[in-house]
């Protein structure tokens, strides 16, 4: 019986509890992450929503930015909802100023794209390789992506905006899978850690 991944959920702003609780239900460990040390000890990490650019600006202050970066550029599997998102872009449409990106897909992201907080809204979403029907989307100053390169694969969409991608061992969705009790996307992220381990242990 293999051991449960263990997954970290960056802890600088955000729903922290809400992804933990996700992630466990998807059979892994999950552990909120604050310092690089504790960065050093998961298998694979979620970027949380919140505001990127105090996420950002919290990254270099707590010392992880460079070793967020360091590890995702090292293949570890990560996954970023909403401003999440938006973090792991290579390149954001219009930045606040100060603001950086841990990077590790080949995307153009729009911030706050669709609407302010009172636009916030629920939408189904066919997530390509996710089974068993829509994924129900929260959407709160959501981002979508403009542009991909060509080592990124397009997930889903809403309304023709790319909404959720993937580039290797990194996943990203404009929306808060978190915050409706179904847990798929976790669960697909959770295969991912697991794939990566396999890989490694071979």
């Amino acid at each position: 019986m293999s051991t449960a991944p263990v997954i970290g959920v960056l802890a600088l702003q955000g729903d922290v509890r809400e992804h933990v609780t996700a992630l466990a239900t998807a059979g892994a460990v999950a552990r909120a992450v604050r310092r690089p040390d504790e960065l050093a000890g998961v298998d694979g990490l979620v970027v949380p929503g919140g505001e990127s650019t105090t996420i950002s600006k919290l990254a270099v202050l707590f010392g992880l930015m460079e070793p967020l970066r360091t590890r995702v550029r090292a293949g570890l599997p990560v996954y970023g909802t909403c401003a999440g998102m938006i973090l792991l872009a290579d390149k954001i449409l219009d930045p606040r100023s100060g603001q950086e990106t841990f990077g590790g897909i080949d995307m153009i992201v729009r911030r706050n794209a669709f609407g302010r907080q009172n636009e916030s809204f629920e939408a189904a979403v066919d997530v390509d390789g996710v089974a068993g029907g829509p994924v129900e989307g929260v959407f709160i100053r959501a981002p979508w992506v403009e542009s991909v390169g060509a080592a990124a694969e397009v997930l889903a969409r809403h309304e023709g905006h790319v909404v959720a991608v993937r580039q290797g061992n990194a996943l990203a969705t404009s929306f808060h899978p978190e915050l409706t009790g179904d847990h798929r996307m976790h669960a697909l992220f959770v295969d991912m850690v697991r794939d990566r381990q396999g890989a490694g242990s071979l």
